[in-house]
């Protein structure tokens, strides 16, 4: 059952590691801009998804906050929708202040499907329509067709960081149990062993003596029984 446990709690945690990566690694996505706006966005459940209010962003008695908004369109015909807001020094820590100019570049690039201009757009986060949840955009740059895929490399150069550290944190941990855990499990399993030998010695030697008081007593009680007497 144990084991079954293990398993659960291992593959749960591989989830969540997983998702967290996902959701907060930058990704890039080639697409055409077709509109930039703002617009008073309600801020509810999904707050957490959102900016922090102390990073600039407007929000008024209602809840409700003036956001940016970046739509575009994918090779693909697919439309998808940015935010444009900025992170401040705290989570996540893009450090991100020029929501202004990155909404000024994003209206420049505009176009329409006859006179296509295709941008890479570098953002974090996942696009939920029914929680109205939007990837919020960090960078964009012009790139020379729809089938340009530029190099994630930020994803990856955090991710070769994050590996290397897990395996000095790995290897510092191996360490620190060869060196502590398993000696110290060591004598507590010796100390172990050696109070159940002396447990075990006193069980038998109190199972000795009582079995010789008990003869003791039996045989004193045979001296006060009388020997049969011989028939006349």
């Amino acid at each position: 059952m144990m084991h079954y446990i293990k398993v659960f709690l291992g593959v749960l945690l591989g989830v969540a590691v997983f998702m967290f990566l996902d959701y907060a690694l930058p990704s890039k996505n080639t697409v055409r801009v077709t509109n930039t706006y703002n617009r008073l966005t309600e801020i509810g459940s999904n707050r957490m998804f959102y900016a922090a209010e102390d990073t600039g962003t407007v929000q008024n008695a209602q809840g409700q906050r003036d956001i940016r908004f970046i739509e575009t369109v994918r090779p693909n015909g697919k439309v998808h929708v940015y935010r444009n807001e900025d992170t401040g020094w705290i989570w996540p820590p893009y450090f991100k202040y020029d929501s202004s100019n990155l909404q000024a570049e994003a209206t420049d690039f505009r176009s329409d499907a006859n006179n296509p201009q295709w941008v890479s757009v570098t953002s974090y986060g996942w696009r939920i329509p029914m929680f109205s949840i939007y990837p919020n955009a960090i960078s964009m740059h012009r790139v020379d067709g729809p089938t340009v895929a530029p190099l994630n490399w930020p994803a990856m150069l955090i991710l070769g960081v994050m590996g290397v550290l897990l395996a000095l944190l790995w290897r510092m941990w191996n360490q620190f149990r060869e060196r502590t855990i398993d000696p110290a499990a060591k004598r507590v399993s010796e100390a172990v062993e050696s109070v159940d030998s002396t447990a075990d010695a006193a069980i038998d030697r109190v199972s000795q003596e009582f079995s010789e008081a008990r003869e003791g007593f039996t045989g004193w009680l045979d001296t006060w029984k009388g020997k049969p007497r011989d028939p006349k």
